[in-house]
């Protein structure tokens, strides 16, 4: 009996949690559902994740094979989106490109995420003196806007598609350092983590399986919508020459070199700016809706 007493407890706590977590998901995922916008942006980002796995698959020509007797051909069943200046497929660049500009976007984020959330639970579970030298540290990146900065670390690392990630992952980690620094303030004042470090975890336990769980919410949020703005930023610098190099097939070179053809070809340019602003706005559906049924605050 006394083994069966001291088992009841921890069997009863762990259906408990699975019950609120139970709850919690079907919580979330009838805010999501009822959306129709949520859902609509969800719908694009998996079109355009599924078209960035098969593009080899989908593609119908080599998108740096070179056609001079085929240039600035418009679009024909041979080719839906018509041909560039140098007779390359714009169909077949466009789904190879989808690679280039959803992987700089992804990547960028997941830089500024790691070191935005690091800088962000230090500062605000040890306070004081460490949390003022953060604290500054990001009021002086904050103070530059997001695409100047860039320019900067750009200039002194030089163009490519690397140095443009990290260029957009810089400026993104004060915006996730803010967010999780404000929410692990109010995490760590609650009264299980006294109790926790009464009964003698250390900082790094606390902070990474008690705190960090807590403030996922604002960071999945944030994240999502920062997709879309590192997107457009890293296709903006590559517009101006300083991300993708030719003859790479990211949106935002193809965009850069149809700028030369709006009157004669402007395909060349409809088709790329198209495909930006359509999955710019997937993300940014789909942040709002994450946005309202992730925040209690927001909850009705």
């Amino acid at each position: 009996m006394a083994s069966k007493a001291t088992v009841s407890p921890n069997v009863d706590l762990a259906k408990a949690r699975q019950h609120t977590r139970r709850e919690r998901w079907q919580s979330f995922r009838r805010v999501m559902t009822q959306n129709k916008a949520a859902m609509a942006g969800a719908i694009i980002i998996a079109a355009y994740f599924l078209i960035m796995l098969v593009a080899p698959v989908l593609a119908p020509y080599d998108p740096f094979e070179i056609s001079l007797e085929d240039k600035l051909t418009p679009p024909s069943a041979d080719h839906w989106m018509g041909t560039d200046d140098k007779g390359r497929d714009i169909l077949s660049r466009i789904l190879y490109g989808s690679r280039l500009s959803i992987g700089v976007g992804v990547a960028s984020v997941a830089f500024g995420a790691f070191f935005g959330i690091i800088l962000g639970l230090i500062a605000g579970y040890y306070g004081k003196w460490v949390d003022t030298i953060v604290s500054r540290l990001l009021d002086v990146m904050l103070a530059f806007p997001g695409i100047l900065l860039a320019l900067a670390i750009i200039s002194a690392l030089g163009p490519g598609l690397v140095n443009v990630t990290i260029a957009v992952g810089v400026f993104s980690i004060p915006l996730f350092a803010r967010i999780v620094r404000g929410s692990t303030m109010e995490v760590k004042q609650l009264e299980y983590i006294d109790a926790i470090r009464t009964l003698g975890a250390n900082d790094f336990t606390i902070i990474v399986k008690h705190i960090f769980p807590n403030v996922l919410s604002p960071i999945i949020v944030q994240g999502s919508m920062r997709l879309a703005t590192a997107i457009l930023s890293a296709a903006g610098l590559s517009f101006l020459g300083l991300g993708a190099q030719p003859p790479s097939p990211e949106w935002g070179a193809m965009l850069a070199n149809g700028r030369d053809f709006l009157f004669s070809a402007p395909y060349m340019a409809i088709f790329p700016g198209m495909m930006i602003s359509v999955l710019v706005l997937g993300f940014n559906l789909f942040g709002d809706g994450l946005r309202d049924a992730l925040d209690p605050k927001l909850k009705k």
